[in-house]
């Protein structure tokens, strides 16, 4: 994921979070918030120490940008997304997170497929 795709700043996440929309399950919670005149969607992600030591919460982001990476092409472009891991995230391997956060998206109506079908 390049650099301007990444939500890094505390203002930027802060703005997600009281401005934006979210929708949670067991292991995840996404936030976003719509922007104009962006061409790309960016992502910031938050993984507490309470999923794990070091190893395990860079693994779990790992895993959630690579699921944003393989779904790029679904999701709008015109939002900013945050997403919380939550402590049961880290029990799950590439396929249950993928699962997991398509299963959020889904429910958060942020999928192209989604919106088209409705």
């Amino acid at each position: 994921m390049r650099k301007e795709q990444r939500i890094k700043k505390n203002p930027e996440f802060q703005a997600v979070f009281k401005k934006g929309t979210s929708m949670a399950n067991r292991q995840f919670v996404l936030y976003r918030l719509k922007k104009q005149d962006q061409t790309m969607f960016r992502l910031g992600l938050s993984v507490s120490k309470k999923v794990g030591n070091a190893v395990m919460r860079v693994q779990v982001k790992r895993y959630i940008r690579q699921v944003f990476l393989e779904l790029s092409n679904e999701l709008d472009p015109s939002y900013d997304y945050v997403v919380i891991a939550r402590k049961p995230a880290a029990d799950l391997n590439f396929h249950e997170t993928k699962k997991s956060l398509t299963h959020v998206m889904k429910k958060a109506r942020v999928l192209k497929s989604e919106n088209s079908k409705k």
